[in-house]
This record gives structure tokens, C-alpha cells and sequence, in this order.
């Protein structure tokens, strides 16, 4: 495996590339394995910060070591005489094979890298108001939706590039680059570049600025 950055005492597999999506589309397994990404945990610390019961991380738990997601990092005697499991994910991040998300479930990966999306266009809109004392273009809907389906579908192109490498990355900083990569891979296509220059083009100065 290579590597991605560099302190080896501390390198993880960076990506795994999920098979079976459906799991990922329940926001507190994907909250669950980020907080496990963070530090091994077990199932009452994670009810604890997530607010939930200890019956139904437990039911999530199960669901995520059966689909190969986490496993059992080490386990000790706790205060109590219980013994206490602390689970870790076995890569830094995960993403969904496209390939393999059944049609009906599509909505709610778009979903997803839609809200991505509002963030960087939002972003843009930031640096166009303070640095271009201009407006700039904002897709509607209709190209939202097309602009997250050729992210959804080229990110995982781009995580398989990444699963046979160790990091030591952490998720998020992990995740903005690979998601950049994703955004270079797709930005020369067509529904990309049309877009693109239309919010190049100088818009009407915002009301209130010289």
C-alpha cells in the first residue's frame, strides 16, 4: 500500500469503497463512523454524544460490524464488572460504490452532495460579494441536481484511486481532497462548464455597495 502524508505510527487505511450503500444512508451510521474515526469508543460513549439510547446505537453497531464497516479495537473490564468493546472504523473514510445504490436510494446520496455543493456556492457568492463587489450565479434546482449526480458518480472514481493507500489524515481533511478531486474530474464536463461560465460573467453589483 502507499501512503498519503506521512507519520507511519499513526497511518490508517484511508479509504473503503462500500458495497452495499443502504448502510450509509442512515445519518447516524454515518455520524457513528465519523466519531470512531475520531477515537475507538463504545457503544454508551457514542449514546452519550449522540443523545440516543443504548439500545439503538447498539442496533446501528450491529449493522455497520456486519457490513465489514467497524470492528472490535480492544475491550477491558469496566467499572462495573462489564466488559466494555471499543469499536473502530477500518478506514478513515467511506464511499459508496455508485454503481451499487438502488435506484430509489439515489435521492438521499444526492441529497448529500448537494448540501456539499450549497456550501462551495455559497463560498463563491462570499468572495464575489467582499472581492468582486459583485454578485455572483447560483445553480437552480434543476442543475443542482445534475451538478451532485456527476459528483456522486465521479467520487467514487476517484475514492477507488485512494483505497489501497494508509493515512494519517484525518476524515474531514481527507474528505475535502478527495472531494476536490472529484470536483477537478468533472469540472471540464458539459453541465460543469456551462455553468461555470455563466458565474464567471460580471452579475449586477449588489444592492447597498459602490
Amino acid at each position: 500500500m502507499s501512503e498519503i502524508a506521512g507519520n507511519s505510527a499513526t497511518l490508517r487505511r484511508a479509504v473503503k469503497i462500500v458495497d452495499e450503500p443502504k448502510v450509509l444512508v442512515d445519518p447516524i451510521r454515518r455520524e457513528i463512523l465519523r466519531l470512531l474515526a475520531l477515537e475507538p469508543q463504545t457503544s454508551t460513549q457514542l449514546a452519550e454524544r449522540l443523545s440516543l439510547t443504548k439500545s439503538t446505537v447498539w442496533h446501528h453497531i450491529q449493522v455497520l460490524k456486519k457490513a465489514g464497516l467497524i470492528r472490535i479495537k480492544w475491550a477491558k473490564i469496566g467499572s462495573h464488572g462489564i466488559l466494555e468493546k471499543y469499536y473502530e472504523p477500518v478506514a478513515v473514510l467511506f464511499i459508496e460504490d455508485y454503481h451499487k445504490i438502488p435506484e430509489g436510494m439515489k435521492k438521499y446520496f444526492l441529497a448529500i452532495h448537494m448540501e456539499r455543493l450549497r456550501g462551495i456556492f455559497s463560498a463563491f457568492q462570499l468572495v464575489g460579494e467582499f472581492k468582486r463587489n459583485r454578485s455572483v450565479a447560483s445553480p437552480g434546482f434543476d442543475v443542482m441536481n445534475e451538478l451532485a449526480e456527476e459528483a456522486l458518480r465521479h467520487m467514487t472514481q476517484v475514492g477507488e484511486r485512494y483505497e489501497g493507500k494508509l493515512t494519517d489524515l484525518d476524515g474531514e481533511t481527507l474528505l475535502v481532497r478527495i472531494y476536490s478531486e472529484t470536483l477537478k474530474s468533472v469540472i471540464s464536463r458539459e453541465v460543469w462548464s456551462k455553468f461555470i461560465d455563466e458565474m464567471s460573467k460580471d452579475r449586477e453589483a449588489i444592492p447597498g455597495r459602490e
